[in-house]
């Protein structure tokens, strides 16, 4: 069976879209939910518990953490996980997840798809050894084995890209992770100040793991294009709301016959 861990803070209805989604589409599939919770204000608790799941809190947060937290509660030994504003798609989404995982011992992971990139490196069986970062896990529609969690656990010290760096560390042991065509959505609207939380952290992680160069150059070059971008976005942005404007002014000075 399989046990489906969701990481969540504050995310109340996109957490319940996603527990009313898994228990009235895929209850036969799933052993259990456990939502790994980070300090929530909101409804979170009161809607695991309406839909019968588990809340488990995590008061100091980090992505390795809450990983390594979500696979230590786990029962079983395939582990889905979610973010709280992804969702499962496909009918048979669980069903070829517990395929793919049947009787592989050298199978660490799977990638279910979400985006063209995926998509493309599905189709083009690009290995997660090859791009591990676009072909290994990614934590959110991911599945991994708490077997081999055990012996590799989640690094807790790396600002984000746990799921690469644990990719990477799996695929050296000799594992594979592999695309399975279960498909999922991942819908998420970041205020500004959440992006910037999410940049710093991808900074470092880029840094640590793929030992990306910065440079005062290259951020300066960053700065100038970002500025850029946003000058020609706002002009663009105006110049077609007043062409939206005196198109409809001309429409209603001369309506078309209707049919």
């Amino acid at each position: 069976m399989i046990s489906v861990v969701i990481r969540n803070k504050n995310q109340d209805k996109a957490l319940s879209f996603l527990l009313k989604t898994l228990t009235e589409r895929y209850i036969e599939d799933i052993d259990e939910i456990i939502v790994i919770d980070n300090m929530s204000s909101d409804k979170s608790k009161e809607l695991t518990d309406f839909y019968g799941a588990r809340l488990v809190t995590i008061k100091e947060f980090s992505y390795g953490a809450s990983a390594n937290l979500a696979a230590n509660e786990a029962k079983n030994d395939i582990i889905v996980i979610f973010s709280s504003h992804s969702y499962p798609i496909s009918h048979d989404f669980f069903k070829l997840i517990k395929k793919k995982f049947k009787n592989r011992i050298d199978l660490a992971g799977v990638r279910c798809l979400h985006s063209p990139n995926d998509y493309r490196n599905y189709i083009n069986n690009v290995s997660a050894k090859v791009d591990p970062n676009k072909s290994g896990l990614i934590f959110s529609g991911s599945a991994f084995s708490k077997r081999v969690w055990k012996e590799y656990s989640f690094n807790e010290n790396v600002a984000t890209f746990e799921d690469k760096e644990w990719s990477k560390r799996v695929l050296n042991a000799g594992y594979l992770i592999e695309f399975v065509p279960s498909i999922f959505s991942y819908e998420i609207k970041r205020t500004k100040k959440q992006e910037f939380f999410r940049f710093k952290n991808d900074l470092i992680g880029d840094y640590q793991l793929w030992h990306m160069d910065v440079t005062v150059k290259n951020s300066i070059n960053g700065l100038i294009m970002s500025l850029f971008r946003s000058a020609f976005s706002f002009f663009e942005s105006v110049y077609y709301s007043f062409k939206r404007f005196f198109y409809v002014i001309r429409f209603i000075l001369k309506k078309p016959d209707q049919l």
